[in-house]
């Protein structure tokens, strides 16, 4: 990292920026901190290019792909400013070098720490290629290895599967060595190019050198496209996955869930990024970004050490756009005093195998188990390796994603007040005292209180955790001191009998109402920004609003897109049966598709225009939730043709045809289903049960 010089900004958005990471011929990127102590890094256009038509949209589109992925293995995108002044994105910040930088630092790596990458990077791979995207400039540089493993940066590039190739005469689309030939070659590309970049990323992690080399960039390109790639040192065992990645033909190359499995580190490897000089590399810059934002009172650094020495020492590299929101990593905390609001690491996500669509009806993984009270909020909360609901018998229960089993409860929790997950790592909860409470997600090991008055948990984004009062106010609490930081009351009213449900994204909280009321607050100070009423279906039913992009999406009367900024409708979807305008159900948001049921519909819309782009077979799905994960899309079907069982309906998304059915008792209480790992997690009343998904 180098200090700020003479023109850099002082102050992105609500960044305080406090050195520069990198620059290139774009523009540049930097460390930045917000009011909270929460760390980014800030991507920002030069000055002169801003005005740049083509540049800016590419900046938009850049902004917009990466919020589309929602995976662990990639940063994520904290907030954007696409209009005016000039252009910035803000990401996460990686504590950790880039793979080339570790490579160069500390020579290749051994066959068990080239598998660990091979699984991570697979997994990323196949997460943004799950949100209908292809990343097309996957190479070391592109690549952060941090406390918790690999983890992939830098969209700008990046396009929907289906959208056209970026390539024109003369241009260079992608690093030179790391693009695949169809993409060298100005084709149209698909996932399959994604792998090739990952098997040049392979060779030089295990070799310290391309797979494909030249005296200039063209002769480079020409080897990419008719030579053979040089894998003489690449381990002999690692040899045959690898040749098949870098494989001419794109029909032939494997799939990341292929790599994945192949790759199959051994158990406990995943300690190489705990350990050894990474490790302690790792360490060295997560301390040196300890120094630089926890500064004595008057933003003074500790005694004998300048801000510019700190800025100096904290080598990150030019593109290590990301970190945890400035977490340092748990592990690291070992023999210090714990830190009640550091996150741990957040688990893995174990995924199921996906179920042959030639098996008919799938068998499922485990459950129906008693998992919920009676009076639990109807779906459950899926965090990785555990899935979180309102016990039987009061409190809050976790369990194991893989087979079930209850792995542990916190007591005396409202189960009506609801449950978030805090950046996949803390769950957050309030108690029947009204006190905000949060465990580690994983292990229900219990972190921070804070006695807030709660009556709901609204939402919660990187800073901040946002509740109801009892009395009707509307409070924030910080995420990194469990403070108060500030309390509002609106205009809508919070204390009807229907609880506020919320979403908060990009320094807005958008609030929803039991009577339909939508209000937008300043998420740094609550200052109310923009509200509409009416929103409600003519019963009432709960609004669950969610964000893509810089667009709000709600159900209600209709399936409605407003600008977060504004509130400025950009579209409104209804659907119309015996007559009547039937409402819509709670919407989910998949890639750049949001889904929802309307009636006798599950139906799926571009987020960006509303345009119809996904319709199931008929039924009768009215205020049903969807889960799409793999191939299937569901939704529960409350008015089946025979018998008096409601049904779970699995339809296929490519086909968009039912594939089968799974019986719920009728008159259970509630319903619902959650997607998460290629698992259907469905409730009904105080049964779950997991269900696999189509490949």
């Amino acid at each position: 990292m180098k200090p700020l010089g003479t023109g850099d900004p002082l102050r992105l958005g609500p960044y305080r920026l406090l050195g520069v990471l990198g620059e290139g011929g774009m523009g540049k990127v930097y460390f930045g901190q917000d009011a909270t102590g929460a760390t980014a890094a800030v991507k920002v256009l030069r000055p002169e290019l801003a005005y740049d038509q083509g540049l800016a949209q590419r900046f938009v589109r850049e902004a917009r792909m990466a919020q589309a992925v929602t995976s662990r293995g990639v940063a994520r995108v904290l907030g954007a400013q696409t209009e005016g002044g000039r252009p910035w994105i803000a990401t996460e910040f990686l504590t950790g070098p880039t793979l080339d930088q570790a490579v160069r630092a500390h020579g290749p790596l051994d066959e068990q720490a080239v598998r660990v990458l091979a699984a991570g990077l697979a997994g990323t791979l196949a997460d943004i290629h799950a949100a209908g995207l292809i990343h097309r400039d996957l190479k070391p540089a592109n690549i952060v290895l941090t406390s918790t493993g690999p983890r992939v940066i830098d969209f700008g590039i990046a396009r929907p599967e289906h959208g056209l190739t970026l390539t024109t005469t003369g241009q260079v689309p992608a690093t030179p060595g790391y693009g695949a030939p169809e993409q060298v070659m100005g084709h149209r590309v698909g996932p399959a190019a994604d792998v090739f970049s990952l098997g040049s990323v392979l060779v030089y992690a295990s070799t310290g050198s391309q797979a494909f080399s030249g005296t200039h960039v063209a002769a480079v390109q020409y080897e990419v496209v008719h030579g053979v790639a040089q894998l003489d040192r690449v381990p002999a065992q690692l040899t045959p996955l690898i040749g098949q990645c870098l494989g001419k033909d794109p029909a032939h190359r494997p799939t990341p869930a292929q790599i994945a499995s192949v790759a199959a580190p051994p158990r406990g490897a995943e300690r190489i990024w705990r350990r050894g000089p990474l490790a302690d590399e790792i360490k060295q810059r997560a301390h040196t970004v300890h120094q630089m934002t926890t500064l004595a009172p008057g933003g003074q650094a500790p005694k004998g050490v300048s801000r510019r020495r700190m800025v100096t020492s904290l080598a990150v590299g030019g593109t290590a756009l990301a970190a945890g929101g400035g977490s340092v990593a748990w592990w690291l905390l070992r023999g210090e005093e714990p830190d009640p609001f550091a996150l741990p690491p957040a688990a893995e996500t174990p995924r199921a195998r996906p179920a042959a669509r030639t098996a008919g009806k799938p068998t499922p993984l485990w459950g129906p188990v008693r998992a919920l009270g009676t009076d639990a909020a109807p779906t459950a909360l899926p965090v990785r390796d555990v899935v979180i609901v309102t016990a039987p018998r009061g409190g809050m229960a976790a369990h194991d994603v893989v087979d079930g089993k209850r792995r542990w409860t916190a007591p005396d929790i409202d189960p009506q007040a609801g449950l978030v997950s805090l950046s996949d790592a803390l769950v957050a909860a309030v108690d029947t005292k009204g006190r905000l409470v949060t465990y580690a997600a994983s292990t229900g090991e219990p972190r921070w209180t804070t006695p807030a008055a709660a009556h709901k948990v609204i939402a919660t984004d990187d800073s901040a955790v946002y509740v109801s009062t009892k009395d009707g106010r509307l409070r924030s609490i910080s995420r990194s001191n469990g403070k108060i930081q500030w309390t509002v009351r609106l205009k809508a009213d919070l204390t009807k009998k229907r609880r506020p449900t919320g979403v908060a994204s990009q320094g807005r909280l958008i609030v929803t109402t039991g009577m339909g009321d939508v209000v937008a607050v300043d998420a740094g100070s609550g200052r109310q920004l923009w509200e509409f009423a009416d929103q409600a279906s003519i019963d009432l039913a709960t609004i669950f609003p969610v964000v893509s992009g810089d667009v709000v999406l709600f159900n209600g009367a209709t399936l409605t897109a407003r600008s977060l900024v504004d509130g400025a409708e950009r579209w409104a979807k209804s659907e119309v049966v015996d007559g009547k305008m039937s409402p819509a159900g709670p919407p989910l948001v998949d890639g750049m598709t949001v889904y929802a049921t309307q009636g006798n519909y599950v139906l799926g819309y571009n987020i960006s225009d509303g345009a119809e782009v996904w319709r199931s077979p008929k039924a009768y799905f009215m205020y049903s939730p969807v889960a799409v994960q793999g191939n299937t899309v569901c939704a529960i079907n409350s008015r089946p043709e025979v018998g008096d069982d409601l049904q779970l309906w699995a339809m296929t998304l490519d086909t968009r045809k039912q594939a089968w059915t799974h019986s719920l008792p009728k008159n259970a209480g509630s319903y619902g289903v959650k997607g998460s790992g290629n698992r259907l997690f469905v409730t009904a009343g105080e049964k779950m049960t997991a269900l696999p998904v189509f490949d």
